[in-house]
């Protein structure tokens, strides 16, 4: 039996109206859950011998890369309830990973940073992941990671888009 992509399995192409397809595209579909499943499973490896899982890696992971946010700027990034949270945020400040300090202005603004041992594990998890990524781009010749960026852009919303390049190229440690 062939692992090859059938007729039935190729993407729907938009119709001559320039309307969205009516059929799923079950190939991107199931190739974008692999490679998320993969992708975080590296990741997932490294946050076991924490006890840490997902919720913590991208709490931590945004912290390190933006000191001094807000609560209410990380539920932004994160789209999350304030419930979830303040569990997994606890857990992270309790067990040395990120600290909150009172706004300079407004005291009552908790601002979170990655303690030295934070910033560690959060590189640790990049690097895992950037090999990965470093392998697949690899193969893909020399437009390969503009091609990666744009696609994944495109994936975003596009009210969003903005908003998340800006953060996403906002210097950091």
């Amino acid at each position: 039996m062939s692992n090859a992509p059938t007729k039935s399995d190729a993407p729907a192409k938009p119709d001559r109206a320039g309307q969205p397809p009516t059929e799923p595209m079950f190939d991107l579909i199931e190739l974008f859950y692999f490679a998320y499943r993969d992708f975080v499973g590296d990741a997932d490896r490294v946050l076991e011998t924490y006890s840490f899982g997902r919720a913590h890696h991208r709490v931590l992971h945004f912290v390190f890369r933006q000191p001094g946010l807000t609560i209410a700027a990380l539920l932004d990034i994160l789209r999350i309830t304030k419930q979830s949270l303040n569990r997994v945020l606890k857990e992270l400040i309790t067990e040395g990973f990120i600290e909150a300090r009172a706004g300079e202005v407004d005291r009552r603004h908790r601002k979170l940073y990655a303690t030295a041992e934070g910033e560690k594990l959060a590189r640790d998890l990049a690097i895992a992941q950037t090999r990965r990524f470093a392998r697949a781009i690899g193969g893909l010749g020399r437009e390969g990671r503009d091609n990666a960026i744009e696609f994944l852009l495109a994936v975003i919303d596009p009210g969003e888009r903005a908003r998340v390049l800006e953060l996403i190229l906002t210097e950091s440690p």
